[in-house]
């Protein structure tokens, strides 16, 4: 269980991503999952790409927060997430399986991550270096 803390859950998302598309033999994204009929009259449609772009923000949430930690495995965990982006990139400009709008914000949600988890985590490692250098503070005799 703890090597999932080191693990990107965007690498999750990217792996469940390509699967689904290049193991389709048609596009999918536009599957239609659920429609609800809403009291004012306006059909709300759930597809297979807004329930992907769902758990990419659910994802992207838990990395955040897994960016409050200020141990090896987060340092381990934002290399990794900056691996990840870069594969993000690169599948977005090369594959064409993957040039489309779920795909792109799914990239987004991963350069937030990087970006995010490298500025929380020095943020908060500068807060947990500033308390303990005040408490090994001892003032001279007067």
């Amino acid at each position: 269980m703890k090597i999932l803390r080191k693990i990107p859950m965007f690498g999750f998302m990217l792996v469940i991503y390509d699967v689904l598309i290049f193991a389709a033999k048609e596009p999918i994204l536009g599957n239609i999952l659920f429609r609800i009929k809403m009291m004012s009259g306006a059909e709300w449609i759930l597809t297979v790409g807004d329930l992907i772009l769902v758990f990419g923000l659910i994802f992207l949430f838990i990395e955040i927060y897994k960016a409050t930690r200020t141990n090896e495995a987060a340092i381990v965990d934002h290399i990794l997430s900056t691996l990840v982006f870069v594969v993000y990139v690169v599948e977005f400009i090369v594959l064409k399986g993957v040039g489309t709008s779920v795909f792109f914000l799914l990239t987004l949600m991963s350069l937030f991550d990087v970006v995010a988890g490298f500025s929380i985590t020095i943020k908060t490692a500068r807060r947990d270096f500033t308390m303990d250098r005040d408490t090994s503070y001892t003032p001279p005799n007067s």
